[in-house]
C-alpha cells in the first residue's frame, strides 16, 4: 500500500494536518494526481535538499515533474476534470517560474511533506491503526506557517539574485555611455571634417539611446528594491508571529509541563518538535538577515535616489539580528533538570541542550557549560539584567563544567552532567517561621559561542527550577512540601521564586492528586479528597463545600494539625511513602480505602456481616495503616467493631500486609463482602518446607496473633529461664492500648511446623510453675 494510500485513511486532526501542510507553493492536486511518481522518484531516494552537489539532479527532477503534469493534465476528460486540468497547468507552469532558478527549494518542501505524512502514517499505525490525532492543529498550522516563510525567503533569494544581476548589467551598460561620453568629448578637440561630424552625430544618438536605457534601469532597480525590502519586511513579520508562538507559547509551555512533571503530571515531551520548528526558524532567520545584507551591500555598490522612500533595511537589519540572538537564548534549555530536593555530598544529574546548535553549526567549536548554584535573590537579580559578580555563588559543585557535544543520529547538541555534587551550600538569613527547608535555590547553566565565522558572539544561560537543599533525611518531608507547592502553583513570568501564599481548594486537591497518583498508581477518589479536605481545614466533617475556600501555606505545612505534633503535609506524606513502598499492589487493586475516619470506618462496618474488615489510615500515627473489622471477642457474644493499632513501615519491613490479614483468621471479608483470598491472595509470601541451611538450623517464620480472637487466645507468653527477665503481661502486648487499639503480636513459629502439635509435646505451664 502506497504512502499516500495510508495517509488517505487517516481520520479527524491527522487527516487535517496532512492538508495543512501542502498549499500554494506544492499543491495537494499534485500530490494526489502524481501520487505513485512522486513516492519512487523522491520519497524512497537518498537526495539532500540541503547538498548543492544534487541541484543538477533536482533540475533534472523539476523538469521531469512539470512534464508529468502535463501530460497527466492533458490525459483528464475536460468536461469531467476541467478546474482540476487547469490547477495542474497552472502547477506546472508555478513550478518552473518559482523553482526554476533553484529547484532545490521545491525538492526540500516536497521532502517535508513526504516526511510528515510519513510520521503522521507511522504514527497512527504504531497506535493500532487507531488513527487519531498525532500532533494539535497548532502545531499543523505552525508547519505550515514556517513552509510559508520558507517559501517566502526562497522567493526573496531569486528576487536578490536577478536585482544582482540587473546590478550588474547597468553597472556595464554605464560604463558603456561613460567611454561614449568620453569618444564625444575627445571629437570636439578634434577638426570639425564631415567624418567627425558623422560620428558624433552617431555617438550622440547612441548616448540618448543608452541614457534612457539606463534610466529605464535605475527605475527598475529602484522599483526591485523597493519590492524586494517590501517582501522582507513582510517576511520579518512572519517570522515574529511564529517565533513568537513557538518561544512564548510551545516552549513556556513545555517548561510549564516539566515544572508539573516534577509532581507526577503526565509529560508530554515534545522537544523534539520544538526543536524542529526552532532549527526552521534559525534556517530562515539566517537567511533572511544573509539577505538583507545582501541588500544593503548591492545598494551601498550603487546608490540611487529612493525619490523620499526611506531606507529601512537597516531598521530590518537590526531587527532580524534581535530575533536571531532571541531565538538562539531562549533555546537554551534544561532537557533533564536536577533534583529538587537536592542532598549535600550527593551525586546528582542534569542535560542541558540547545536546540538550534546544530543548525548554526555550534558544534564545531564546541562551547563548554558551566554550572553554578545560586539563591532566589540572586536569581531574581539576573533576570533584572543585573550581571552576577563573577564567582559568585551560593554553594561550591563539583564536576561543574562540560562540553556540548553533537549527536549526528538525533541532531542535538547537548551537555550532560553525569557526576555533580554538592559540597557545600551557603544560606540567607531565615526570618519569622522560615526554616532550611522553606530556602529556595537554581542551578544557573552558562556557556558563551559565537556563529557564523565569529559573526555574532553570544552568552546563554538558563535556570534550573527551583530546588531546596537538605543535609539531613529527616528534611525531605518539608523541602518536599516547598518544591510541591513551588511546581503547582508557580506562574508564569514570576519573579524568582514567588508562590501564592493560599490557594483555592480545588487546585491544593488537584495537586494532591496527581502526586499521590505518580507515586502510588492510584488517583484518589471524590471521597478520599473530601477526607484530605476535612483535615486540611481542621473542619471535623462540618463544611459542606471546599470548592471557594483557600488553604494557606501555614495550614499546608506549618500548623501542627489539632492535638497531633505534626502538619497536615507530614501526615500525607508518610501516608504516601507508606503506600508506595509497601502497600501498592492493594492499593491500586482498591482493596485499601485508607482515607477514613474512625468513627466513619465503624458506621461503615456495624450494618456487615462479622469478619468484614477494612484498611484505613492512622490518624494518629504518622505512616500508619489500621485493620477494622466487626466481630465478637472470646470475652462476648455481641458483634462490635474493633480497631488493630496501626503498622508502620516497620512492622511491613519484617511481613507484609497481605500476610499480616492472611494470619488473622477472624478476618473473613474486605468491605463490603470480598473474600480476604480473592484480594490478596495474590501477595501472600508463597510458602516453602523448611529446610536446614549450611549451618545446620532451621528458619523461624513470624505469625501475627492478636490475643482474644480465633487463632490468637490460646498463645502463652513466651518461655522464660531464670537467665531471663519476665516479658510484660500478654495484654500488654496484644491487647487494647490506651488510644482503644487492638495490639498485635508477631510471633515465632518454626517454619513449615504445625503449632498443634508443638503445643501437645510441650506442656508450657511446667515451664511456667517456678515463675507464677
Amino acid at each position: 500500500m502506497s504512502l499516500w494510500t495510508k495517509a488517505q485513511q487517516l481520520e479527524g486532526d491527522a487527516l487535517q494536518q496532512v492538508k495543512a501542510v501542502y498549499g500554494e507553493h506544492f499543491p495537494l492536486e499534485v500530490r494526489h494526481f502524481l501520487a505513485s511518481w512522486i513516492e519512487q522518484k523522491i520519497l524512497w531516494t537518498e537526495i539532500d535538499p540541503e547538498n548543492p552537489q544534487h541541484e543538477q539532479y533536482a533540475a533534472s527532477l523539476l523538469d521531469s515533474l512539470t512534464h508529468e503534469l502535463q501530460v497527466r493534465a492533458s490525459s483528464l476528460p475536460a468536461d469531467q476534470h476541467f478546474i482540476t486540468k487547469m490547477n495542474l497547468v497552472e502547477a506546472a507552469n508555478n513550478f518552473q517560474q518559482r523553482y526554476g532558478n533553484n529547484p532545490l527549494s521545491l525538492l526540500r518542501i516536497i521532502k517535508h511533506c513526504l516526511s510528515t505524512e510519513l510520521k503522521l502514517v507511522q504514527q497512527a499505525e504504531n497506535a493500532g491503526m487507531d488513527f487519531g490525532p498525532a500532533m494539535s492543529s497548532a502545531a499543523a498550522e505552525i508547519t505550515q506557517q514556517l513552509d510559508i516563510m520558507r517559501s517566502r525567503t526562497d522567493e526573496t533569494a531569486e528576487d536578490l539574485r536577478r536585482m544582482e544581476q540587473e546590478q550588474e548589467s547597468f553597472a556595464l551598460q554605464y560604463h558603456e555611455c561613460t567611454k561614449i561620453n568620453a569618444h564625444i568629448s575627445h571629437l570636439q578637440n578634434q577638426p570639425q571634417n564631415q567624418t567627425n561630424i558623422d560620428l558624433d552625430k552617431k555617438l550622440r544618438r547612441q548616448k540618448e539611446m543608452m541614457e534612457q536605457m539606463l534610466s529605464q534601469k535605475v527605475t527598475g532597480l529602484m522599483q526591485q528594491r523597493i519590492s524586494l525590502t517590501e517582501k522582507l519586511k513582510v517576511t520579518l513579520g512572519l517570522i515574529v508571529t511564529v517565533q513568537g508562538r513557538i518561544l512564548d507559547e510551545e516552549l513556556i509551555k513545555w517548561k510549564r509541563d516539566q515544572q508539573l512533571a516534577g509532581n507526577g503530571a503526565k509529560f508530554n515531551n515534545n522537544l523534539d518538535t520544538i526543536q524542529e520548528w526552532c532549527e526552521n526558524l534559525a534556517e530562515i532567520n539566517w537567511l533572511n538577515r544573509q539577505q538583507i545584507k545582501g541588500a544593503e551591500r548591492l545598494k551601498n555598490k550603487l546608490p540611487l535616489d529612493n525619490q523620499g522612500v526611506a531606507d529601512i533595511l537597516p531598521q530590518l537589519n537590526a531587527q532580524i539580528t534581535q530575533l536571531l540572538s532571541s531565538l538562539v537564548t531562549s533555546t537554551f534549555v534544561i532537557e533533564k533538570q536536577p533534583p529538587q530536593v537536592m542532598k549535600t555530598n550527593t551525586r546528582f544529574t542534569a542535560t542541558v541542550r540547545l536546540l538550534v546548535g546544530g543548525k548554526l553549526n555550534v558544534h564545531m567549536s564546541p562551547p563548554q557549560v558551566k554550572v553554578s548554584i545560586i539563591s532566589e535573590a540572586q536569581a531574581n537579580a539576573l533576570l533584572k539584567n543585573e550581571k552576577l559578580v563573577k564567582g559568585e555563588a551560593s554553594g561550591e559543585i563539583l564536576n561543574n563544567t562540560g562540553i556540548m557535544e553533537y549527536h549526528a543520529a538525533t541532531r542535538q547538541l547537548a551537555a550532560s552532567f553525569r557526576n555533580m555534587q554538592l559540597k557545600k551550600i551557603k544560606r540567607a538569613e531565615k526570618k519569622g517561621t522560615e526554616s532550611v527547608m522553606d530556602e529556595k535555590f537554581s542551578l544557573l547553566f552558562s556557556s558563551q559561542f559565537s556563529v557564523g565565522g565569529g559573526e555574532l558572539m553570544f552568552q546563554v544561560w538558563t535556570l534550573s527550577l527551583p530546588v531546596v537543599v537538605i543535609v539531613h533525611g529527616n528534611q525531605e518531608p518539608h523541602a518536599w512540601a516547598t518544591v510541591t507547592w513551588d511546581n503547582a502553583f508557580a506562574e508564569g513570568g514570576r519573579v524568582p521564586f514567588a508562590v501564592p501564599d493560599k490557594v483555592q481548594w480545588p487546585f491544593v486537591a488537584e495537586a494532591l492528586n496527581i502526586k499521590f497518583c505518580s507515586q502510588t498508581g492510584r488517583l484518589l477518589s471524590e471521597d478520599s479528597l473530601r477526607f484530605l479536605a476535612d483535615k486540611a481545614f481542621r473542619s471535623n466533617n462540618n463544611i459542606t463545600d471546599y470548592s471557594n475556600m483557600m488553604l494557606s501555606w501555614s495550614q499546608f505545612c506549618k500548623e501542627p494539625l489539632p492535638e497531633r505534633s505534626f502538619t497536615f503535609w507530614e501526615w500525607f506524606y508518610a501516608v504516601m511513602k507508606l503506600t508506595r513502598e509497601h502497600l501498592k499492589g492493594p492499593w491500586v487493586d482498591g482493596c485499601i480505602l485508607g482515607f477514613v475516619r474512625k468513627k466513619q470506618a465503624e458506621e461503615m462496618l456495624s450494618t456487615c456481616a462479622n469478619g468484614t474488615f477494612l484498611l484505613r489510615f492512622s490518624d494518629s500515627e504518622l505512616g500508619g495503616v489500621t485493620i477494622a473489622w466487626i466481630g465478637c471477642s472470646e470475652d462476648s457474644k455481641h458483634s462490635e467493631v474493633f480497631m488493630l493499632q496501626p503498622f508502620t513501615s516497620k512492622d511491613f519491613a519484617i511481613r507484609s500486609l497481605a500476610d499480616r490479614i492472611s494470619d488473622l483468621q477472624h478476618l473473613v471479608y474486605l468491605y463490603p463482602d470480598i473474600c480476604k483470598q480473592q484480594a490478596f491472595s495474590k501477595y501472600y509470601t508463597p510458602f516453602t518446607d523448611a529446610q536446614p541451611n549450611t549451618n545446620g538450623y532451621v528458619k523461624p517464620m513470624l505469625v501475627t496473633q492478636i490475643r482474644g480472637f480465633a487463632g490468637g487466645s490460646s498463645l502463652p507468653p513466651t518461655p522464660q529461664t531464670m537467665f531471663q527477665p519476665q516479658s510484660p503481661d500478654a495484654n500488654s502486648v496484644v491487647g487494647e492500648n490506651m488510644n482503644g487499639f487492638m495490639s498485635a503480636g508477631d510471633l515465632e513459629l518454626f517454619c513449615g511446623g504445625d503449632f498443634t502439635s508443638i503445643e501437645e509435646n510441650i506442656d508450657f505451664q511446667d515451664f511456667m510453675t517456678p515463675y507464677k
